[in-house]
């Protein structure tokens, strides 16, 4: 039995960690201290476990790296995220390989989770490896890739029932890899032909519902001109077998939003310039604009004046009741409103607000402080929000009379108040 460590306890690796950790011992290694007493203590500030679920693992959280000397089965799940001009920043992956390389035993077998373009594993891993562990790859240790697939807020989508996509530099190194990952798997293991075909597979899932979601949110403009009910349309449409279920909305997160940059940047880096990819990728980032460009078109309509005036937005994290805010296009709307004049206030009952401040720049207002206010965005549908429904927000416009913008279609369009004028996307 292989002795497992992980590198990254996120929103990726923690779910590894505890799912071995329910059959062996297991350690998981991560560069944030708070996180790690966090976790020692039972607390998952992620929302993906309880304190009972911790515990029933054997885990030894640790932010020592040399404890990774224990392991021989070590799987690196850090984030890969983009710079400001939308680059690949490999910059914490390479940094996890550097300490990986340090620690690193013969024998052992490192598996790369975070999502990449084709050859980083072997072009840019591999080498820093060798560099820092004085080994030969494929002669003292061995490398696969295994592309992580978890959903955060998802209960139904886990580890343990979503394919498990493996590869490896050898076909024996692989059926180790597969074993391995088949003792917390039960949906199945998938062998890719190398490494450079799993990390296409990963870096493509996303693109494609990246482009559904762009498609959609071009139809939802469309049809706003056309003064036609997107969802409604939607609807009718999904009667048909094989029509795609895809609805619009704002696309950010660690995912989605990121992952076509990777595969966008190698095909221009051997000469080919995405086309549709990179179409969808605008239409997407620029729909937090379109959204409070509604808004204000909205209050004008009902003679309110945008300058001075209130707007409360509901939900600053990237989607629906989990806390994480990477790469939340949100702040898009907030941006813009601000920039007509709006005085925008905030407020997340799932973000952590130390957090929004470093990040964003923002404060987060607390429920009970918020002012009245000429307009409403439910930005973010947390699950809290949908169960209070048109009471709780109503309530936050000034004399229940206002304009509401609904950016996903969670509220009851045929219950909306008579005051209040209902947009969405």
């Amino acid at each position: 039995m292989r002795r497992i460590g992980v590198l990254g306890l996120g929103y990726v690796g923690l779910p590894l960690s505890v799912a071995f950790g329910e059959k062996q011992p297991t350690v998981g290694f991560d560069v944030n201290h708070q996180r790690v007493e966090a976790l020692k203590q039972g607390i998952d500030h992620t929302g993906e476990f309880t304190k009972e679920e911790l515990e029933k693992a054997q885990v030894d959280y640790t932010t020592d790296p040399e404890k990774l000397t224990q392991c021989d089965f070590i799987i690196v799940a850090v984030p890969t995220p983009i710079t400001r001009v939308k680059q690949p920043d490999l910059s914490t992956l390479i940094s996890a390989s550097e300490t990986v390389g340090k620690y690193l035993q013969p024998g052992s077998i490192v598996v790369y989770e975070s999502t990449v373009y084709p050859g980083v594993t072997e072009e840019e891993c591999i080498p820093v490896l060798e560099q820092y562990s004085g080994m030969k790859a494929e002669r003292d240790f061995f490398v696969g890739y295994s592309p992580e697939r978890i959903n955060p807020g998802d209960k139904e989508h886990t580890l343990k029932n979503i394919v498990k996509v493996v590869s490896a530099q050898n076909e024996e190194v692989l059926n180790i890899i597969a074993e391995t990952y088949g003792q917390v798997v039960d949906a199945g293991i998938y062998r890719a032909p190398s490494i450079r075909m799993a990390e296409a597979a990963k870096v493509i899932e996303n693109t494609q519902r990246d482009l559904n979601i762009a498609l959609v949110n071009e139809l939802a403009i469309i049809f706003d001109k056309l003064g036609l009910d997107t969802m409604e349309v939607l609807a009718a449409a999904g009667t048909k077998w094989n029509f795609l279920p895809f609805t619009p909305g704002l696309v950010g997160g660690h995912c989605i939003g990121v992952d076509p940059y990777y595969l966008t940047f190698k095909a221009q880096s051997i000469g080919y310039h995405p086309e549709v990819i990179l179409a969808g990728r605008r239409i997407n980032d620029n729909m937090g604009k379109y959204v409070a460009a509604s808004l204000i078109k909205q209050m004008i309509l009902k003679d309110i004046p945008v300058q001075g005036s209130t707007v409360t937005v509901l939900g600053i994290t990237f989607k629906e009741n989990v806390p994480d805010i990477r790469n939340s296009r949100v702040v898009d709307i907030i941006s813009e409103l601000r920039d007509f004049g709006v005085d925008v206030q905030v407020s997340d009952i799932l973000a952590d607000e130390q957090e929004v401040q470093r990040e964003y720049g923002l404060y987060l207002v607390p429920e009970n402080q918020l002012q009245p206010a000429d307009a409403v965005v439910l930005a973010v549908p947390h699950l809290e929000y949908c169960r209070r429904g048109w009471v709780f927000i109503s309530n936050l416009l000034k004399e229940r009379r206002g304009v509401v913008i609904d950016v996903k279609s969670v509220l009851d369009k045929k219950a909306c108040p008579e005051n209040v004028t209902l947009w969405r996307l």
